[in-house]
């Protein structure tokens, strides 16, 4: 088994006019890990995306993908990844088994169905697989597309601010699917501009700021970075997350869906 990474970007940059939007960035991320980019709006993680899965040329520097150079090997880097972006693109018209049979038609799978039925069973959808798109909440059309993503096999994928818009519910089932796809020995690079996503996930973090990559590193890393918190007793307090998540557990059996209380 290689010991390269899954990804290695070296040197990036690009501008838009005057505009710097990424400087001089490097990192590499190792294969079966899940690599988050954080940063704020506009802090460069979308463009980076975009010119890691050859949909943008960089101004300079270099990136590797799954050992494909993205500037010279654009083909073989497109079959070897999949891309979700920040927004789910799936057909609302038709069913979630449809919407992946389709995919599968398209990239000239032989057992479509069975493919289709091992997805939605993968991304916990084999009870709405039937149901129009139309009909599904945020959380399943998100995890229906990276469903959608998974067809084929790709050894890597990229995953552009996944949980934007979700509801805690909604954000920790598209959490458990990204974990399941690194479980499997799928590389996963994730932007999200949400710290608890990050900490959450991320085997590796790496800090993007104005273009630039400010810190890179484990969990535990960059909390060194910090002096050590002091020891106090504090109750803890049960947040509202905690409280939505408790009542909405609780009431799922017990109250038939769109019901009005």
């Amino acid at each position: 088994m290689t010991l390269d990474p899954a990804i290695h970007v070296q040197g990036v940059e690009k501008s838009f006019k005057d505009v710097h939007v990424l400087r001089a960035v490097d990192f590499d991320v190792a294969r079966g890990s899940i690599f988050a980019l954080l940063g704020s709006n506009g802090a460069g993680k979308t463009t980076l995306i975009r010119i890691l899965s050859t949909l943008l040329k960089a101004d300079a520097g270099s990136a590797v993908v799954h050992g494909y150079d993205v500037a010279t090997q654009a083909a073989e880097v497109r079959e070897s990844i999949s891309l979700t972006g920040q927004f789910a693109a799936v057909d609302e018209i038709l069913t979630g088994r449809e919407n992946l049979v389709l995919i599968a038609k398209l990239r000239h799978l032989a057992d479509r169905g069975g493919t289709a039925d091992a997805l939605l069973a993968r991304v916990s959808l084999t009870d709405g697989g039937g149901r129009r798109v139309s009909t599904y909440s945020g959380g399943m059309r998100r995890r229906l597309d990276i469903a959608m993503s998974l067809i084929g096999g790709p050894p890597v994928i990229f995953l552009d601010e996944p949980t934007t818009g979700l509801d805690p519910q909604a954000r920790l089932q598209v959490w458990a699917a990204v974990r399941e796809l690194a479980a499997g020995g799928t590389t996963v690079l994730l932007t999200t501009q949400y710290l608890d996503e990050a900490e959450a996930l991320a085997d590796r973090i790496a800090i993007l700021h104005q273009g630039r990559i400010l810190v890179n590193g484990t969990l535990t890393e960059l909390k060194r970075l910090l002096p050590p918190a002091k020891v106090e007793y504090v109750e803890k307090q049960p947040t509202l997350e905690d409280v939505f998540l408790a009542v909405i557990g609780r009431s799922a059996t017990a109250v038939p869906d769109g019901a009005d209380l």
